[in-house]
Parts: structure tokens; sequence; C-alpha cells
């Protein structure tokens, strides 16, 4: 199949391209950018004036609900907020039911995915057997099955041994380590600790679970080095340790959630469940220096840390409701709407949730390496057609995803998704897309 997209602004990070100009696609594959080579004859034709034309939206953590919690997300839907939100690729914590320590796991929900033929999967594998903190993994053969790194998600390991063993062993052998830096012992609250949380008589998790956990990590990297990708990252203390990591050489990439970089502690509210987080939402100057280190590179990624709740787990009170929000249609419109206060460009921007999430896979990308993330000659056609003119109101009703809580609900935001395609087929379009 063929397909032109006509007119609109091309915009690809990764290339520092910014115009206006024609993408033609065949066989699922770009073969020609700014201008249509002169034999082509396109079956479909997508008008894009007046949109962006961007690479596919790299969601570096989004639980999906399955295998395991149908009830509270099914594959399905969540693929189909995916590509609503232009996310073309995203990446999946093992910490499903069961948990995804087997490669026949693996490989049932990778096709299970690729028959919805919508958005990209790439799991995370498991760590430990079970996320149990304890054994080690068979990394080679979940790696043979398509993981692309292993996490213990919110597990902790049972000892800092276990950790020293899991860096020894992938370094070994070059896989990625991906992990949340928190200690578990003072990891347990369900807000962070400061003045608010003291007032409302909340359990606080103070900074240095975080802190804590850094060091420990790094410490273990310098004898063991391997790439360690570090999830959501909450503080400015721990912002900085990632810095100072950096320039000495330490083989980390991080991420932080765009909850953190929109919201503070104080948008708790009167004890709302809906910003009920994990990593719990901390104070103004952190929310400031995560927004300063995504701005000059620190941070790698921003993600949507997309966790799809039930009702029955959220509307319960504060301290006692299943952290999470659903993310995957808001990341796109609240990244701009961020970048907008920051006053970043659009590239710039855009950077943080395309090539640059994209690298932090890297070569466990395999044949997509050159094309996730990206607008390139010869690449496949993974694209977002966003409307820039488009204002609406974030509902929670409205939400695709089963998980129909956010602490966004009611914002304002200025941009909506008009089309996705992923490997050159229209995955999504809203109501008012124009085809021919």
């Amino acid at each position: 199949m063929t397909t032109l997209i006509q007119g609109g602004r091309i915009i690809d990070p990764a290339s520092g391209l910014d115009q206006i100009g024609d993408i033609a696609i065949a066989s699922g594959r770009i073969v020609g950018i700014g201008a249509v080579p002169a034999d082509f004859e396109p079956a479909h034709t997508i008008d894009a004036t007046g949109l962006w034309v961007l690479p596919g939206i790299v969601d570096l953590c989004a639980r999906l609900r399955e295998p395991g919690y149908e009830h509270a997300g099914m594959l399905e839907s969540e693929m189909r907020a995916a590509v609503a939100g232009g996310v073309t690729s995203l990446v999946c914590p093992p910490d499903t039911d069961p948990v995804l320590d087997e490669p026949g796991l693996v490989e049932m929900l990778r096709l299970r995915a690729a028959n919805q033929r919508q958005a990209r999967l790439f799991p995370l594998g498991a760590l430990t057997r079970g996320l149990a903190g304890e054994v080690l993994t068979e990394m080679s053969h979940l790696t043979h099955a398509g993981c692309v790194g292993f996490s213990q998600a919110e597990a902790p390991l049972k000892s800092n041994q276990v950790l020293q063993r899991t860096l020894q062993y992938a370094g070994t052998f070059g896989y990625s380590v991906w992990l949340r830096p928190v200690d578990p012992a003072l990891g347990n609250g369900v807000a962070a600790s400061g003045a608010l949380a003291q007032r409302m008589g909340l359990a606080g998790v103070p900074v240095a679970a975080e802190t804590i956990a850094l060091h420990t990590i790094f410490e273990l990297l310098r004898a063991n080095p391997c790439h360690v990708h570090l999830c959501r990252i909450s503080s400015a203390q721990g912002v900085e340790l990632v810095r100072q990591a950096k320039s000495e050489g330490l083989p980390v990439t991080c991420d932080v959630s765009i909850n953190s970089l929109l919201l503070t502690d104080m948008d708790i509210g009167y004890f709302d469940s809906r910003a009920r987080l994990l990593p719990p939402l901390r104070q103004a100057r952190d929310r400031e220096a995560l927004s300063a280190a995504v701005a000059d590179g620190t941070i790698d990624a921003v993600v949507s840390d997309h966790t799809p709740v039930e009702h029955d787990a959220k509307e319960v009170p504060f301290a006692e409701a299943e952290p999470g929000a659903s993310g995957l249609e808001l990341l796109l419109p609240l990244l701009l709407k961020w970048a907008d206060t920051q006053h970043l460009s659009i590239g710039e921007a855009l950077t943080r949730i395309t090539c640059g999430a994209a690298d932090v896979m890297g070569a466990a990308l395999g044949t997509l390496q050159a094309s996730v993330g990206r607008i390139a000659h010869g690449g496949m056609a993974d694209l977002c057609l966003y409307d820039p003119r488009r204002e609406w109101q974030i509902k929670e009703s409205a939400l695709l995803s089963q998980g129909k809580f956010t602490p966004f609900a009611d914002w304002p935001v200025q941009g909506r998704v008009h089309a996705t395609l992923v490997a050159g087929e229209l995955a999504y379009t809203d109501r008012s897309a124009s085809t021919t």
C-alpha cells in the first residue's frame, strides 16, 4: 500500500528537520521526505495542511494490565489509548500476573500485541523469578523472546548482593537493567515527606529513599559496569546525583514521569486519590530541578507512567488507594504544555519522547533502531499527525483507557492527535481526520 501525507509541517528532532513538505510511504516504509519520488503513485492521500507530522511517540513506561489484571485494563483498550495519544512504541514493565519471567509469557504478550496492529510493544523481563528479588531469571532466553531490558518494577531486591550479581551478569552479556531507585525500608509511605504530608497525617517518603538507592547503584556500577536505566527520578537531589554520575562517565540513563514535571504534592488537595502516584509528587523545588534536567539533557526521556486503575481501587481513602493514573493519551499534549511554560522549542521537547527515549533502548531495538522515534528515509513509517490548533479539556470519561483516573482531569490543553500511523497503516484517526 502507498500513502502520501501532504503539506504537513515535518518535525524530526533526531535530524533537526523542520519544514513544510510531503512524506511518501510504500510497503510500510518512508520512501520520500519533503519531496515525493517522481514515480510515486499514492493509493491514499492524507491532507496534513496545518498539521505537524511527528515521529511516533515512544513511551518508556506504560502498564497494559495484561496478563492478569484485565479488570483494570485490557490489552485492546490500552493499545487503542496508545495510538490515540500518538504513541507508536511503548515499554511495559514485567509486573503482570503471572510475572514476565518466562519466555513463553513474553512471546504470548508480544504476539497478542502484534495482532492488535496498533502500537509496538517492547516488554521488560523480570530481573528475578516472580519478582521475588532473590534468583535471577534466564536473561538470555528472555532477550531472545523479545525483552529489551530487565526490571523489578516496584518490587525490591532482597539484598545488594543480588543487585551486584545482576550488574555483573548484565554487563557480561550487554543487557540493560531498569531500576526505580528507592530504598524499600524508606519508601513505604504514600506521599512525599514534607509539611503537607505531616499536616495531613500521611506517611511520608523521604528524598533519602531515592538518594540512598542511587548511591548504592552507582557504587556497585563503578565496579560492575553495564547500562542502567533509572526509572522516574523524582527529586532535586536525585537529579544532581544522576548529573554527577553522567559526568563521571557511568553508563546510566534516566527518565521522569510527566506527572512529576507538572504537579507537586500540593495537587493532592483534599486527599484526592487521583494524585496517589509512585513515585509520590514532591515539592515545587523538585519539580523545578526536574524541569531543568529535562531541558539540559540530564534526563533522557519523559514517560506517561500509564497505570490504569479500576474504580474500586481509587474510590477509597487516599492512603488506601492504589497508586497510578492513566496517561498514554495525554503524554504528548501535556509535554508540549510543559515545554511552553519552560520556553523550550518544539524539537527540544519532542526529543524526550521520540529519539531520546528510543536511544535508551538502543541496540535492543534490533533492526528497528534506526526507525523508532525518527522520521528517516527507508525507516518504518511510524508517524503522529498532530493538530496544534485544537483546544480541548481533559475529561476522564472520554479516555479510551479502561483506567479513567488522571490528576489532570479538567485541565485545558492546546493541540490534539489527528491521526497515527504504524508501519504506514492508519492505526488511529479522530473524527475530523480527512483521508482520500
